[in-house]
């Protein structure tokens, strides 16, 4: 009998401009208004329970949808006592869009947009997170590597500032951010397309997607 995919059993928050290409790109926009400063604290957003959905299952583009954006993201997941209990590997799916200035609900909580790793890997140093090196492939070719070692605030960074204004429970997952492409955008699938992330440790997680019926 097959084990049961994991599925995140608290809130997932996801965190943006952490990575350095994507930080410095949006650097200059940073003064202007409403916020007329940088970030001194982590951006979060939360994908909401509506959006899980486990590797090997497919995700459905909406009515009227042509493409999405997939991003790959490690999910940190906490333990008890206020600790990382393990990682899992995600997609962070979103419709385009291009504005951080407001929350993004509507754009990344659509029915199925969270593709979720089967199982989560137990974590005991988050500093040996450094060297990963997460590869997004979309029918099998490769459209982006993504390391770990290019965050602004890595794992245990990030974690302890989350937790300096919240606390995160047991179950609750903490995604470190995702990176764009050189030119600022994340790579886009359509129906038809399958999308598999991959890291050393971790099983593939693969998400098949699909055009919603009218």
């Amino acid at each position: 009998m097959n084990p049961i995919p994991y599925l995140p059993a608290g809130t997932v928050y996801g965190t943006l401009l952490n990575f350095r290409r994507e930080h410095a790109l949006w650097a200059p926009r940073m003064n202007d208004a409403p916020y007329k400063a940088p970030p001194n604290a982590p951006v979060l957003y939360i994908k909401t329970a509506n959006t899980y959905t486990a590797s090997g299952h497919p995700i459905a583009l909406p009515p009227g949808v042509g493409e999405v954006e997939v991003s790959a993201s490690l999910g940190l997941v906490a333990g008890e006592g206020g600790v990382v209990a393990g990682a899992v590997l995600c997609n962070d799916v979103a419709l385009p869009h291009e504005s951080y200035y407001r929350p993004p609900v509507k754009y990344r909580n659509v029915d199925g947009f969270f593709g979720v790793g089967d199982a989560v890997r137990p974590l005991t140093d988050l500093s040996t997170l450094a060297s990963l090196v997460l590869e997004l492939r979309v029918d099998g070719v490769m459209r982006q590597r993504t390391a770990l070692a290019d965050l602004v605030r890595d794992a245990a960074t990030l974690w302890a500032d989350v937790n300096a204004f919240q606390s995160m429970r047991p179950g609750d997952v903490l995604m470190v951010g995702t990176d764009c492409l050189e030119d600022g955008s994340r790579p886009r699938v359509k129906a038809g397309d399958s999308v598999e992330i991959t890291a050393t440790g971790f099983s593939p997680l693969v998400n098949h997607f699909i055009q919603e019926a009218t």
